[in-house]
């Protein structure tokens, strides 16, 4: 079966219509490309042939890009891709001249689009390049050009079509920060033409009435001055210094892809149009032979895909959660009711007092009122989604619960007595939960009847914000459980990982590392300055520093007492430990008390590295180099992660990756710790461990592993990367 289907009705309107076998939303495939191309050919020379409309025989109308295409023309080298690129431009723009006279502008056949609901991607580009785009007036439909999202930009035309539309201010957000909008939003921007209850018919109709004038785009025409002004115009000239200074500003130099956007942009805007469409295939060739770019696609958008839609799972029936059970109503477990009530599940919200409840139960509200205010959330949705959640002290009402997910304070003593509470009322079948950050799920299982029901859940805080949860296995842990925790994250719409247990289980047994150094280098007198902006210039969302501020200095007490209660002499950070537990003497908690190692005026915004801080541990004469800062905290991360896939703790480099880049922000232009090590060669990674370890001691050491890759030439995803276990190999 082919991926488009030609008809020509009565009314000389030849209907494209793009319907994918097999597929639940349509991508472009090479093939799909060259059977397009024939049938705009086949319309174009058919005297009955008054107009052309290409639509969508599925709910939505794209989702992009068939991604084995960009592998296949990846793997042919620059050249092949580059040539890939122009053979899709010659196309996009023989829908766009549509066989008119180059001279007059005359005697061409009107092209439209019709789109029912989403259209992204090539989705989008490839209606920009017909003359009149009618959008459904639906309003879950998403329209946008995503791919700087995962590493690469608008190639086929995308990028230099928006912008002569628009204007290079006006485009960048849709382009350099791949922002989706609704039909009607997309239509006040100017991405689509019309939103309409019909969008096929409305097309047909517009074909049928279109004149010659209509089919020629602005760029095409005498006389066009780009939207908002050329570099070389006084108004363009300080959009186009404003995005340079933007664009390094939010991505430090180490996305590759947002730079050579904007190279593509502003070259293209100094030459007529055809030869702006080959700037743009070079410059997004260039991305695409980065690995950089291979990376991100496959983290975020390949790997993340499969593990949304169950790589890791047991093979046992659906376990779709109907009734989930919440034990604490504090931040955490508001946020858990929260997003499984938007989800459509029954929850029934439990603390210890009935006020605490409410208040957990209000968190929904406040949040539901928030989306009121952006016309994002009805008032029938919001009453829909509070009604499903029961705030009470009544533990009687978690019966018919199939989930409970414990979230109250990290205190075994406290875990045990709730845990034994919900085992007394729920069903014998029942999966029960902990959100436990740190302590070791096995441990926690003791006060079950049925640790093999008895799993971890991690959410990530805010809940409602962040896309990973950790799925953590105990020793007797069985596959139901598994199951259970992996159907309730896709109903809720999150990406799982799934671990085995250890103490800090995968992401915090990485970041606490990262943490950690950045401290030491505090205590040694590294300026706390080049300590942040090296972390930040590396692709870390936040510094160490300024991340043990938001989540608090008394908390990293708490774990470090804890950590060390249970390690003993083994126990590695006193050296961290003098300068945090410094600081909580000094009642400098982090941003709740607005001082840390940052001041904070009394709105709470940082106001720089606090003197007391440079005060108490004085700036060393000579400072190290940034790129040695960056390898002490990047390899105080991966080298966990590596430790952690050695030990079995993570099984699957995949979710390694995903997790990382998710759950911590670990430097996502990398495609996460096994990705990067990947880029740089596990030769490299080597050299670098050994003169860390040589200067700071085994914390650095190189794991026996990655010596081993080093030692063979192999890559992590080369031997590992369709999910097979550091134990296998």
């Amino acid at each position: 079966m082919a991926d488009f289907k030609y008809e020509l009705g009565a009314d000389g309107v030849a209907v494209i219509t793009w319907d994918v076998p097999e597929k639940s939303m349509n991508v472009m495939s090479l093939e799909g490309f060259a059977l397009l191309d024939s049938f705009i050919d086949k319309a174009l020379a058919d005297d009955a042939v008054k107009g052309v409309v290409i639509t969508s025989g599925k709910p939505d109308f794209a989702g992009g890009m068939d991604l084995n295409v960009i592998a296949e023309m990846r793997a042919g080298g620059a050249q092949a891709i580059f040539d890939g690129v122009m053979r899709m431009h010659t196309i996009l723009r023989k829908i766009e001249l549509a066989g008119m006279d180059p001279k007059t502008k005359k005697g061409g056949k009107p092209i439209a689009t019709a789109l029912p609901g989403t259209a992204l991607g090539i989705g989008l580009e490839l209606p920009l390049s017909t003359h009149r785009i009618f959008a459904a007036d639906n309003p879950k439909a998403k329209i946008g050009l995503p791919e700087i999202m995962v590493g690469i930009f608008p190639g086929a035309g995308g990028t230099t079509r928006l912008v002569r539309k628009m204007g290079a201010m006006v485009a960048a957000p849709f382009l350099l920060e791949g922002k989706l909008s609704d039909p009607k939003k997309a239509r006040a921007a100017g991405i689509v033409d019309e939103v309409v209850e019909d969008p096929l018919a409305a097309a047909k109709a517009w074909v049928l009435g279109a004149t010659d004038a209509d089919l020629v785009k602005p760029w095409d025409a005498k006389g066009y001055k780009m939207p908002g002004g050329a570099p070389y115009h006084p108004a363009g000239f300080m959009t186009f210094v404003g995005a340079s200074a933007m664009v390094h500003g939010k991505t430090m130099g180490v996305y590759p892809a947002a730079k050579a956007l904007l190279s593509a942009v502003y070259e293209g805007a100094l030459v007529p149009f055809d030869q702006a469409l080959k700037i743009e295939a070079r410059w997004f060739t260039k991305v695409l032979i980065n690995p950089s770019a291979t990376a991100m696609i496959r983290s975020l958008f390949i790997n993340k895909g499969a593990l949304e839609k169950g790589a890791n799972r047991p093979d046992v029936a659906d376990q779709r959660v109907k009734k989930v059970g919440v034990l604490g109503a504090g931040m955490m477990g508001a946020g858990i009711a929260l997003v499984s009530a938007l989800a459509g599940i029954q929850v029934v919200l439990i603390d210890a007092a009935q006020e605490a409840a409410d208040r957990g139960k209000a968190y929904s509200a406040a949040y539901l009122d928030k989306g009121m205010a952006r016309k994002k959330v009805t008032a029938e949705k919001k009453e829909a989604v509070l009604g499903l959640i029961t705030a009470t002290t009544d533990y009687a009402a978690l019966d018919g619960c199939d989930l409970i997910v414990e979230a109250v304070f990290e205190d075994p003593g406290v875990k045990a007595e709730v845990t034994a509470k919900a085992e007394a009322v729920i069903p014998e079948d029942a999966i029960f939960a902990t959100n436990t950050s740190t302590l070791p799920i096995t441990g926690l299982a003791k006060a079950s009847k049925r640790p093999e029901q008895y799993i971890g859940i991690h959410f990530f805080s805010p809940v409602e914000k962040m896309l990973l949860v950790e799925i953590i296995k105990g020793r007797e842990t069985g596959p139901v459980a598994v199951a259970k925790a992996l159907d309730y994250v896709r109903q809720i719409k999150k990406t799982p990982i799934v671990v085995n247990d250890e103490r800090f289980f995968y992401a915090n047994r990485c970041i606490i590392p990262y943490i950690n150094e950045g401290i030491r280098m505090v205590a040694e007198g590294v300026n706390p300055t080049l300590i942040e902006n090296a972390a930040k210039m590396v692709g870390m969302p936040l510094g160490p520093l300024q991340l043990v501020d938001e989540t608090s200095i008394d908390l990293g007490v708490k774990i470090a007492k804890a950590t060390k209660a249970a390690m003993g002499d083994a126990y590695p950070d006193e050296a961290v430990d003098e300068v945090v537990f410094w600081m909580a003497d000094q009642g400098r908690l982090g941003r709740k008390t607005k001082s840390g190692f940052y001041d904070y005026d009394e709105a709470g915004k940082r106001q720089g590295i606090s003197a007391v801080v440079t005060d108490h541990y004085p700036q060393a004469t000579d400072q190290p180099e940034l790129t040695h800062v960056q390898h002490r905290l990047l390899m105080a991360q991966v080298l966990e992660a590596v430790r952690a896939f050695e030990a079995g703790v993570l099984e699957d480099i995949r979710e390694g990756d995903v997790g990382a880049i998710l759950g911590w922000g670990f430097a996502p232009w990398s495609g996460g710790p096994f990705a990067w090590l990947d880029i740089i060669g596990a030769g490299r990674a080597v050299e670098i461990c050994e003169a860390l370890t040589a200067e700071y001691g085994a914390r650095f050491e190189t794991p026996a592993l990655l010596r081993d890759l080093a030692a063979t030439g192999e890559t992590f995803y080369g031997r590992y990367g369709e999910g097979q276990a550091a134990t296998a190999a």
